[in-house]
């Protein structure tokens, strides 16, 4: 059985990935959300639920849930507040509660459904009612729509067999619970103008339901998870032979939904005709091309300009797999031999550097964008001459070189994706995107 040292560093982890600091953005005011929260003192299923939400986030509790609001209680939601990064209060205040998924989401205005990039208690009642649906969040509520809330609403949406646009769409906040059921409305028969008039001035505007969506209308776009593959069959396979089709290129045996050779030289002839690199497969960069795909800028993805490895190399979407010590991987592996030459992938400025002592990363450093987006590069052999703390650098240069400094074990270059200088998030799209692996020349250097 795994100590309580050893959760308590899981959690830690988990908060760090999620940016819990991020729930500073979420209103923590006294509201009605805090009415009925238990007190210290208090006893009965309240208290229950706290202390579930308690051990269940790997804090132990001396007795277990036994309903009473006790100094041990206290002290548990003490500690969870310091590691959360919250005012230790041992107080069951408004910010705590909702991280712990102890207050209900709030019913949101159906015109104005949260968007990417937005904040507050819409977005904490949107994540908080995937998280009760059964859909995990990465980093937990935390009130801000990054990535991680995108993910989960694609993943609520396919569970629930809705369109897959990986937004608050009307359908996916009515089947939340956020919003209510929008009805049509009755035609009303009235005898006069005048009389029209004054109904409509004193009642409530009536809502009328969005015109049905057709499949058609629906199936436009896919995900990251969901692009088919060679042998599969289905609607995903169909929609993107219709795509070939309307960029001109012939699918032998037309739109049968069928991924087989056939469909795999006409994405060879689709790629060669936009320059991508040949794959005979939906990647990223060419499901974006067929406009299957949203662009990374959409999905709240940063974009870079160049591959951060000269080839060869390989790559495979390692994003939260399990490491020692309880950690999950924040970032992709691209692997390689030593020695080849790493780039920055967008003009930017070296923000800090660590060396070879450094027992997890080994030489790394920080490449931070205009914007506060930074990219961490783990592992280096060495540095490139000039590089310090503070050297401005553009997008292509050589800033150092592929090593297995650190707790690599290999020769490899560990490369994070840091939007806006918060928690990272997936880097296997931002690099798929540019996947020059098969590049062996190095790059020029002016």
């Amino acid at each position: 059985m795994k100590n309580a040292k050893t959760i308590r560093r899981k959690f830690v982890i988990s908060v760090v990935a999620g940016s819990i600091l991020s729930l500073g953005l979420v209103s923590q005011g006294a509201s009605a959300a805090t009415t009925g929260l238990p007190v210290y003192g208090d006893s009965g299923p309240t208290v229950v639920r706290l202390q579930e939400a308690l051990i269940s986030r790997g804090f132990t509790l001396k007795g277990g849930a036994d309903g009473k609001f006790s100094k041990t209680t206290r002290y548990t939601l003490q500690t969870l507040q310091k590691v959360a990064g919250f005012k230790a209060t041992g107080t069951l205040d408004e910010r705590t509660a909702k991280f712990l998924g102890l207050i209900a989401p709030e019913q949101i205005d159906p015109n104005l459904l949260p968007t990417i990039g937005s904040s507050g208690s819409s977005v904490w009642s949107v994540q908080q009612a995937l998280i009760n649906n059964g859909v995990a969040i990465k980093g937990g509520a935390d009130g801000v729509y990054g990535i991680a809330t995108t993910v989960a609403i694609a993943k609520f949406q396919s569970a629930k067999s809705l369109p897959i646009t990986k937004v608050v769409d009307s359908a996916t906040a009515i089947a939340l619970g956020l919003t209510p059921q929008v009805a049509v409305a009755k035609p009303v028969v009235v005898a006069t103008a005048p009389v029209v008039a004054k109904v409509q001035a004193a009642t409530a505007p009536v809502a009328v339901a969005p015109a049905a969506v057709t499949p058609a209308a629906v199936t436009g776009m896919l995900s990251i998870d969901t692009l088919p593959t060679r042998g599969q069959k289905g609607d995903a396979v169909r929609l993107v032979q219709e795509k070939l089709v309307a960029n001109s290129i012939e699918v032998k045996g037309g739109v049968d939904g069928i991924f087989g050779a056939a469909t795999a030289i006409s994405l060879a002839a689709f790629q060669t005709a936009r320059g991508l690199n040949v794959t005979s497969a939906v990647d990223m960069p060419t499901a974006i091309a067929l406009g299957v795909l949203p662009d990374l800028a959409t999905l709240g993805i940063p974009q870079i300009k160049v591959f951060p490895s000269q080839g060869r190399c390989s790559f495979v979407d390692s994003w939260q797999w399990e490491r020692s010590g309880g950690r999950r991987h924040e970032g992709v592996d691209i692997m390689g031999p030593k020695g080849l030459a790493l780039y920055a992938v967008l003009d930017g400025t070296i923000t800090k550097m660590y060396g070879a002592e450094s027992t997890l990363s080994g030489n790394a450093l920080r490449l931070t964008t205009a914007d506060g987006t930074y990219f961490f590069y783990a592992h280096l052999d060495s540095f490139a001459a000039g590089i310090a703390i503070g050297s401005v650098v553009r997008a292509g240069q050589i800033i150092g070189y592929m090593g297995s400094t650190g707790a690599a074990g290999s020769s490899h270059l560990h490369f994070e994706v840091h939007p806006l200088g918060g928690s990272a998030v997936s880097p296997y799209p931002v690099v798929k995107a540019v996947d020059a692996c098969h590049i062996t020349d190095v790059l020029p250097q002016s």
